[in-house]
């Protein structure tokens, strides 16, 4: 098992339907990693370069190469991983919170993430 400094740039036209997906329980009752996804998710922040951080446990090599393959690629670009002790909270904006803002406004954000 390591733990990972992850950070990346959240997909804006994603929205929507990741907050589907977080809603409707399929990337919690993902096997072995969904509910790590959800939790990683939720300790989540958006600064305000856009730059989306969070700490995730994985027990996979290479680093979150499931999770990857499953979710992250498909609402993230530019995802990077650095080894860490334990997790970490970052400064920031709830990522969660931009999310539903995304999803309320439409999928446009006041944040450039561009």
């Amino acid at each position: 098992m390591a733990v990972y400094r992850v950070t990346a740039r959240f997909k804006e036209d994603t929205a929507a339907e990741l907050r589907r997906r977080l809603d409707d329980g399929s990337i919690a009752a993902q096997k072995p990693d969904g509910q790590e996804i959800v939790d990683s998710l939720d300790r989540a922040v958006i600064a305000d370069s856009g730059e989306v951080r969070w700490s995730e446990t994985c027990y996979c090599s290479p680093p979150l190469a499931h999770e990857r393959a499953t979710v992250l690629d498909h609402y993230f670009a530019d995802i990077a991983t650095e080894a860490i002790d334990a997790c970490e909270r970052y400064d920031g904006e709830p990522f969660i919170q931009y999310l539903n803002m995304l999803v309320r406004d439409g999928g446009t954000g006041s944040a450039d993430t561009a």
